[in-house]
């Protein structure tokens, strides 16, 4: 039962956060940040979301952004899904690398 909770919390969260990122990467030309997933805690309270980040060469300075407006963007979360949720989680971002490994792996077994 909690598991299926999450789950659609989870789903419901990583819609919004594309969302905000896709408005908030308009304003820069030539990046793109897509939300690859999310995980929340069973208690509901911390939210973690893994960004794809291209060109993964400017990876660390957006994480580095994201992180730094974390505030703006749990509150923009908020009013997007304040009548679904009554408390907003905690919001925490990582790189999902995992394009990067794959790519890795290919040219590994190409060359």
């Amino acid at each position: 039962m909690q598991e299926t909770r999450q789950n659609k919390i989870a789903r419901l969260l990583q819609k919004e956060l594309s969302l905000i990122f896709q408005q908030q990467t308009r304003a820069t030309h030539g990046t793109m940040v897509s939300v690859t997933r999310v995980k929340i805690s069973p208690d509901l309270s911390i939210c973690t979301a893994y960004l794809s980040i291209f060109p993964s060469e400017k990876g660390e300075e957006i994480l580095a952004n994201v992180n730094a407006n974390t505030k703006g963007i749990r509150y923009e979360l908020g009013t997007r899904v304040r009548n679904q949720l009554r408390i907003i989680p905690e919001l925490r971002f990582f790189i999902d690398d995992s394009l990067d490994y794959i790519e890795h792996i290919d040219q590994l077994l190409k060359g």
